[in-house]
């Protein structure tokens, strides 16, 4: 039996990760992959769905310029779309290929190891592997549970992954669908809606079982987004619950039922269910090493990825923590550095960056004004326009805000930011750095920043909070706005 020091099971970033920096620590690691490694961030997923909206607001940004009645709208063949995504996941996956194959040569002192198969628990150090009818059994002093999540279903439709599909089967359409429903109008779903409208060639329906899109974001946000997709065509049906969804002469028809006791049925050619995504735990064997399950995964508690088995960790979207490529990668360096090493901190998940691909961009990071209302923490919000960001107007860009959460005292320490408009995703950076560091926005206000950027207009945001903006919220008032929130009541702060 072949014995490591760390085995990993499953190979998407998670995983991967956590292989990788067991042999930063000289452990002898072995990496167990039934399918694809990268997972879901490769394929059907993380870059795939992005390569797709990156090419469609590509096109949406071009037509956008067309604004002269003699010009034809640029339209891209569906053959050129799959050209780019299928080129973009080769690239990823070449360079995994490449750098598993050489890190298992002499050169590298062969501290990793490649098994490609279905790994199984028999105890809390043994694991059985099976591929194409074989099977052995190694063990691992330790061990990482990574093995990622798969597309939740619902009852009422039935997944072929040609009429009725979920993200493992949207990328590999054959043509541009006439008309398509997405259910689900959550991040995922509203990206995809945000796709196949700027392309501008597919009819899109979202199904909203509540009043408005992205309802954990705040409301400002998803009006606007909401806006967008309904200017470019897109039907949402709000407060609508799905009676039922099948395939009736190769195509898609379902029906809705709404709380006023009406329904109506619709049909189209595509479906695309985006309710979410559930960890892939079924077979592991968890019981026979004693691992106990939550309702959401694997059980963490707050054990900081170790599981109630002390070597055994569970990491990425199998951990029921937030489901990001970037999260699991490190909670997958954390567990590691937790085995062979001493953490400065535990894990935290107060300054985690996130980026939405809508139209507009919508980047996030901590707190939002939503939950501060919920959660009833008193604090100050300052908000500025695109329209009135130098590089914006540059660009041609100024759909869009910054808005910045602090607390409502003296220090003012930065609890949350959304960015909401083109390049929002370089804005966030700093500011969750300064959440990590539970720091205040005074270094914020003092850095030279480069002109013209986009970046620029948090400057604008911490210097209105500061009353020393080179705008004026009182005079710019449908443009600027920096006010007070406490217990529910908002008060607008006066400024100069």
């Amino acid at each position: 039996m072949n014995r490591y020091d760390l085995v990993v099971i499953g190979g998407g970033p998670a995983g991967y990760a956590a292989a990788m920096r067991g042999i930063d620590f000289g452990k002898t690691v072995c990496l167990i992959e039934r399918d694809k490694v990268g997972g879901a961030g490769v394929y059907n997923g993380a870059l795939s769905s992005k390569t797709l909206w990156e090419l469609s607001h590509r096109v949406e940004s071009v037509n956008k310029m067309l604004t002269s009645d003699k010009h034809v709208k640029f339209q891209m063949p569906w053959q050129d779309v799959r050209r780019n995504l299928e080129e973009a996941i080769f690239e990823r996956k070449f360079q995994y290929s490449c750098h598993i194959k050489l890190l298992q040569t002499e050169s590298m002192n062969k501290l990793f190891h490649y098994e490609r198969g279905k790994g199984k628990m028999l105890s809390a150090n043994e694991i059985q592997i099976d591929h194409e009818n074989t099977e052995k059994v190694i063990w691992g002093d330790n061990i990482i549970l990574a093995t990622g999540s798969r597309p939740r279903t619902i009852p009422n439709a039935v997944v072929d992954e040609n009429f009725i599909m979920t993200s493992n089967g949207i990328d590999h359409i054959e043509d541009y669908p006439e008309s398509i429903v997405i259910v689900g109008a959550g991040v995922i779903g509203c990206e995809y809606a945000t796709i196949f409208s700027n392309f501008g060639k597919t009819k899109v329906y979202i199904i909203d079982r509540q009043d408005r899109i992205l309802p954990f974001e705040d409301e400002d946000i998803s009006t606007m987004v909401a806006k967008n997709l309904e200017k470019k065509g897109v039907t949402i049906h709000h407060n609508a619950s799905l009676i039922r969804m099948e395939v009736i002469n190769n195509q898609v028809e379902y029906e809705l039922g709404y709380s006023d006791g009406t329904s109506e049925v619709i049909t189209v050619k595509k479906a695309l269910l985006s309710v979410g995504r559930v960890p892939n735990i079924e077979n592991l064997g968890l019981e026979n090493a004693g691992v106990q399950m939550s309702k959401r995964g694997v059980h963490i508690g707050d054990t900081d990825t170790q599981t109630n088995i002390p070597n055994i960790y569970a990491v990425g979207d199998v951990s029921g923590h937030i489901a990001l490529v970037n999260m699991g990668e490190i909670e997958g360096r954390h567990a590691v550095e937790k085995i062979y090493g001493k953490p400065k901190d535990l894990l935290s998940y107060d300054n985690v960056c996130t980026i939405m691909f809508l139209q507009p961009e919508v980047a996030a990071v901590g707190l939002n004004e939503q939950q501060c209302l919920e959660q009833n923490i008193p604090v100050k919000i300052v908000k500025i326009d695109y329209s009135v960001i130098a590089r914006a107007i540059a660009m041609r860009k100024t759909e869009g805000f910054f808005k910045i959460i602090v607390t409502n005292d003296s220090e003012m320490k930065i609890l949350g930011m959304r960015a909401v408009g083109e390049h929002a995703s370089s804005a966030i950076q700093a500011v969750g750095l300064l959440i990590k560091m539970n720091a205040g926005i005074e270094i914020l206000s003092e850095l030279v920043h480069p002109h013209p950027s986009i970046v620029e207009g948090i400057q604008e945001c911490v210097r209105m909070l500061l009353n020393k903006s080179i705008f004026k919220s009182s005079v710019f008032k449908d443009k600027l706005a920096c006010y007070s929130l406490v217990e529910g009541v908002k008060t607008p702060l006066e400024r100069l």
